[in-house]
């Protein structure tokens, strides 16, 4: 039987191979989510940087957030990693999720980085 953890990494190689296929060289909006909280991050894999990151954890967010872990948390997340993605004049990106559904707090940094100004 396989582990848990075997099933995510099979789960998070197969869309990150399926998002290489069909990014065109955009860079990737790459989401990690804790029990605690929520990471986002703009990489640019061509050159292998991290052009943009913002998660609930930074200093500017932290007072902000009643929890790190919850759809409002994310959503601000989302807000901030569009802002600075922007400011480093990215626009387009490809939304990778990893091993987790497009579902709740993942949905809910996703909306907000598209009413940020990213486009996927």
């Amino acid at each position: 039987m396989k582990t848990t953890k075997t099933l995510q990494d099979w789960r998070k190689r197969r869309v990150r191979s399926r998002l290489r296929r069909k990014s065109s060289g955009r860079p990737r909006l790459s989401v990690f989510r804790s029990g605690k909280h929520i990471y986002a991050q703009v990489i640019d894999d061509s050159q292998g940087v991290t052009v943009a990151s913002a998660s609930s954890v930074d200093g500017s967010l932290k007072p902000k957030l009643k929890h790190g872990a919850d759809k409002a948390a994310a959503a601000e997340v989302g807000k901030l990693v569009a802002e600075r993605a922007v400011a480093a004049g990215i626009k387009e990106v490809v939304f990778d999720r990893g091993a987790y559904l497009f579902h709740g707090r993942v949905k809910a940094l996703a909306d907000a980085a598209r009413e940020g100004g990213l486009t996927f």
